[in-house]
């Protein structure tokens, strides 16, 4: 299945980009009458056929659309302090989007050791997960933003804290509220400091556990991923 991403797509006949004519052309020898889908990352999923399979600007027919394709009854918002290893934070937004996730915001903690992101190879990443995972759904990446700064901020039904210091935490399992806006953060390699996890708690942010191992920053959020996902299921 030939799957491509056409965030622009708004009539029956669509030009893909230089590149992705190249991937369509060059790599996958696409021909004049073979199949492909669209996907415009905002829940359309489309049959095309190629026209004209030209190498910089290959033209397609658009066959028919589905809307809301896969779309769910519950939001899923991970923020995660970025790792030192970026590549890191790759894998996470890969297997994340996999998954399932709706939006993802890089936070810089008081312990965070990379203070700032690129986000357009990030969005690469997802972009390229969605395809290989057939979502029409393009997860949200947003700027980094100071926690503090976001803590204040964040509205949701839902918002969750998960940490590794001592005191009294709950499960996501025990807290969860069906189909509903989920957001939970992920601290740094060092964790949150005491001073953030009361600015949370005062923010209404319940505490949660992710179990007895210590996990990496990014294998704890793809864990509070898959719970969150594999909860509504």
């Amino acid at each position: 299945m030939h799957i491509f991403y056409t965030p622009d797509i708004h009539s029956d006949a669509y030009i893909l980009s230089e590149e992705e004519s190249k991937h369509c052309i060059k790599v996958l020898r696409l021909e004049a009458g073979n199949f492909l889908y669209l996907v415009d990352g905002k829940g359309g999923f489309y049959d095309a056929v190629v026209e004209d399979p030209h190498p910089k600007r290959t033209k397609l027919k658009i066959l028919s659309k589905l809307e809301n394709f896969g779309k769910r009854n519950y939001y899923v918002h991970i923020a995660i302090a970025p790792t030192k290893n970026i590549e890191r934070v790759e894998w996470f937004l890969e297997k994340a989007t996999e998954i399932g996730i709706d939006e993802i915001t890089p936070i810089i903690c008081d312990r965070s050791e990379r203070k700032e992101i690129k986000t357009e190879r990030l969005n690469k990443v997802i972009t390229s997960a969605i395809k290989q995972s057939i979502k029409a759904y393009h997860p949200v990446l947003n700027e980094a933003v100071r926690y503090s700064d976001f803590i204040s901020k964040s509205r949701n039904s839902q918002n969750f804290i998960a940490h590794c210091m001592d005191g009294a935490k709950s499960t996501i399992k025990d807290q969860l509220i069906l189909n509903s806006n989920y957001l939970i953060v992920i601290g740094p390699e060092g964790d949150f400091t005491y001073e953030e996890l009361e600015a949370a708690v005062n923010n209404n942010f319940i505490p949660v556990s992710l179990g007895n191992s210590r996990l990496r920053t990014e294998t704890a959020a793809l864990e509070a991923c898959f719970e969150l996902n594999f909860l509504n299921s």
